[in-house]
């Protein structure tokens, strides 16, 4: 006999993603062999612009995994914007991304209201459109190949953080 719950529950939900993270790896020979390769584990990259006070002006969150970047955040203060902030953090994202570990794409969500067209101006293409998400808004997936620069790759990708996730879990509540 099963019996539903609904409560938020954080244990749960952290075993729920160890479980399936589990089954992935296990049912796909693709993931497998990102094991003990630098693309095996998800690396934080986070780009931050100061002003001269120290403030924060602008900023990237993102992280890598299988040699792809995922810019999660891009923001640019209202006051700074036009001033090339926003190229400037995301070109710097890219190049630690294709430089330091390897990646070869990137890939971010928008909203239409958002950025898009900054995102196709920065070589970014829609390869998915999300109607209605949120309702009367269009949520945009665009991506974009990380080409390298002429020359010899470098001699081993930089960035990694091993075991990070696992010492964020030895953590005490």
């Amino acid at each position: 006999m099963f019996r539903l719950e609904t409560e938020v529950d954080k244990e749960r939900r952290i075993l729920l993603g160890r479980r399936l993270h589990a089954d992935n790896w296990d049912g796909s020979p693709e993931l497998r062999a990102l094991h003990s390769t630098s693309a095996e584990h998800e690396v934080p990259l986070d780009v931050w612009l100061l002003d001269d006070a120290g403030g924060l002006a602008a900023g990237l969150s993102g992280r890598t995994w299988a040699y792809w970047l995922h810019v999660d955040l891009l923001w640019v203060d209202g006051r700074h914007r036009g001033l090339g902030l926003g190229s400037r953090l995301l070109a710097e994202a890219e190049r630690l991304a294709r430089d330091d570990r390897a990646c070869t794409r990137s890939r971010l969500e928008t909203w239409g209201f958002q950025a898009p067209d900054f995102y196709r101006k920065q070589g970014y293409e829609v390869v998915g459109e999300i109607e209605d998400y949120p309702p009367g808004v269009a949520e945009f997936i665009l991506v974009k190949q990380l080409e390298r620069p002429a020359g010899p790759p470098p001699k081993a990708p930089r960035g990694r953080l091993p075991g990070w996730r696992a010492r964020l879990r030895r953590r005490p509540p």
